[in-house]
Formats: C-alpha cells, structure tokens, sequence
C-alpha cells in the first residue's frame, strides 16, 4: 500500500504532465493558427503547370481577357505591343539584339490540358484593330467579340473562330459620348445572350453604361447607366466610400454578364460594387465589395458557377489581388483567395475571370502580371470565411 506521501507525489506528476500537454497543445494552436469560422462553399486549388509554354519563343504582354468556349477551350486576348519591354522582344526588334522574345499573337486559345491550338488577330483589311484591346467573347455561335480601351477605341469587333472579320460596330475617334447610338467609348467586355442574340457590351472606360445591340446587325437596340438612370458623363470627382452611392457608373464599366435567371451583372470598378439590372435596364440591387479601395476599385469582372442555379459568384478584384466568392442571390461575399505575389495563386493586377463547365477557373493578369491561371475546381466544402490565402495545392 501507498504512503501519503508517495500518492501526494503521483498527483503532483501527473498534474505536471497534464499542464505540459496542455501548454503543448496551446502551442501547436498558436502555430498552427487557432481554427476560425468557416462556410460552404466552392474549393479550388492552383494549377502550378497551366498552360503548357508558348512555342516560337512567345511571351504574353498585358493579358486583359479569357473566356472559356462551349469547347472548354481558353481564350485569352493580350496586350503585348505594349506591355512588353524591348529586351522582352528582342528577336523582333530590327536588327534583333537577342536570342529571345518575341510577341505573340494578341488571341491565343488553350485547351483542357494547356496545349496551345490557335492564335490569331492584330491589324488587318476592312476593320480597325483597337488601340487597346480588351475582353474577349465567344458567344454562342462560335463568333468572337473583341473589345478595346485605347484612347480613340470607339468600336467593337466581330470575328469567327478562326480570325475572319465579320463586323465592326462604330468607328475608331468617333466617341460622341454615352447617349450616342452609333459609337462606344473604349469597351471592357461584350456578352452575347444566347436567348435573343443580344450583345451586351460595358461601355466603358470613357462612357458610362450599358449597351445592348443586335448581335447580327449591330443596331443599338438600348442602353442604361446606374441604377437604370439616363447616362450623364458630367465629371464626379474622386471616389469617396463615406458618400452616398454615385447615381452614375465611375469610369470604367468593366463588365456585363446574364446570369440563367434573366438577371444582368454589370461591374463598376472604381465604385466597388455590382449592380444587377434587368435585361431591360431595371435595377433590382447592389453589393459593394472592400468599399474603402481607392485607385482602380475593387470590382473588376466576374463569373458564375457552374450549377444550374449559379449559386456563386466569382469577383476579380485587381487592386487587392483576390478572388472574390460571393452568394448570387445576396451578393454576400463569404470567403476569398489569392494575395499579391507571383508565384502561382499569386496576383499582380488580376483583371478577368471565366468558368469552364466543370466548375474551373481562369484568370489572366494585366500590368506587369502578364499571364493566365488555372484554378481546379475541387467541389463544395468547408473554407475559412473570409480570407484563405494562397490556393497552392493540397499535398497527399
């Protein structure tokens, strides 16, 4: 039998050795980073090795748009001309003073795997190539829809497939503002629904609203600028997130989608937020997204999953550097990804975002970012609410 003094010993130790777990166990949660709330909610994980290298010693300027066809493949418009350096292009400079780049062709297509399996476009006969091309479209006819934001960009452009000019709706210089029925004023993004062959068209750096023409012979068919308000491109002064919401859009409208419930998204960047609309220029809400942003704002371009009922919302967001994933129905931003960098996951000026039809994403990045990501799609679960960092991918 046990003295009082050995068991007086034993309870000793033993709280000793319990207090030595406990500490242990507060020190691997300080480490580790204490759990926090989470949500349900899309996974994704970075795709290190997407796309494959560019042949022909390529390389990617300004890459200002993607979209993903009915193929699954990747399309993606840049802007090399001038977001290369001349030591970025030096093969085709004259004479050459490298072994190495040159530009590639502004449209550059991309399969599932990564591969490369068409390029295309820059100047040619019967059209006006943009000073600044921006945003891509394949609509559903398989024609490509090109917009542009260079200073004199005025005009938007209809391809097929294979870089055959179809269509040019207004004239490069000829802006006349947001009330004009024949031109634009330098064009973020066109969408095309489907459903009435309607191109909607973010118009844009320089106008303030929303376009809508028939996609076949281009005519204006109407248009509207925030909250459904007759455009005005009076001057409004510097972005102020204590003011009242600005009843017109701040420069640039960046981008117009339908969702399949007939709903029309529309980005006003500098305004950090979205406004929804119906097709016929209705405003039905708004969210704002990281409202104190200042600069180039927060709202950028977006896509939907790919659930029927398109339950979430996906925001590029180049001035913070996330993706942004947001419930449609309420436009509440639940959780996050990516963070200024570039290494894969990283961003340096996100700037568009698309969705293939198994739930992947792409973004391309504009500034000195200069490139395309793949992020897989990994299905719902459980991920921070709020911030999740980086997407690298998960090991085992």
């Amino acid at each position: 039998m046990k003295s009082v003094e050995q068991r007086r010993n034993f309870y000793v130790g033993a709280a000793f050795v319990s207090a030595l777990v406990a500490l242990a166990a507060c020190q691997a949660l300080l480490e580790a980073g204490a759990p926090g709330p989470t949500v349900q909610a899309p996974r994704f994980e970075v795709d290190p090795l997407w796309p494959k290298p560019l042949p022909n010693h390529w390389l990617l300027g300004w890459t200002i748009g993607v979209w993903v066809d009915e193929q699954d493949h990747v399309w993606v418009i840049h802007r090399g001309a001038g977001g290369l350096h001349d030591n970025e292009k030096g093969l085709e400079l004259k004479p050459p003073i490298s072994e190495c780049c040159r530009t590639a062709p502004p449209i550059l297509v991309f399969d599932q795997a990564g591969n490369l399996v068409r390029s295309w476009g820059g100047p040619g006969p019967g059209y006006e190539w943009p000073e600044g091309a921006h945003g891509v479209h394949v609509d559903y006819k398989g024609n490509v829809w090109l917009g542009g934001n260079g200073k004199g960009d005025a005009h938007v452009l209809k391809f097929t497939k294979d870089g055959k000019f179809l269509m040019q709706l207004g004239r490069y210089g000829k802006n006349a503002g947001s009330n004009n029925l024949e031109n634009f004023g330098r064009v973020a993004k066109i969408w095309v629904d489907p459903k009435t062959n309607e191109a909607y068209i973010a118009d844009g750096y320089t106008n303030k609203r929303v376009a809508v023409v028939d996609a076949d012979t281009g005519k204006m068919k109407r248009y509207w600028g925030a909250y459904g308000n007759r455009p005005d491109d009076a001057p409004m002064g510097n972005y102020d997130p204590k003011a009242p919401p600005a009843q017109q859009f701040r420069n640039p409208v960046h981008c117009v989608e339908r969702s399949n419930d007939g709903l029309v998204y529309v980005c006003d960047r500098q305004g950090d937020r979205v406004q929804v609309f119906r097709p016929d220029g209705t405003f039905v809400k708004e969210g704002f997204y990281a409202k104190e942003t200042l600069a180039s704002g927060s709202a950028w371009d977006i896509a939907f999953s790919k659930d029927p009922g398109q339950r979430f919302m996906f925001l590029a967001d180049g001035q913070n550097e996330k993706v942004r994933i947001i419930l449609r129905e309420t436009l509440e931003e639940i959780s996050n990804f990516g963070d200024g960098g570039r290494q894969p996951g990283q961003f340096y000026g996100v700037h568009s975002i698309a969705s293939d039809s198994k739930g992947n994403l792409y973004t391309t990045e504009t500034y000195e970012g200069k490139r395309v990501q793949k992020f897989v799609y990994k299905g719902i679960g459980a991920v921070p609410r709020g911030s999740q960092g980086v997407l690298w991918p998960r090991s085992g």
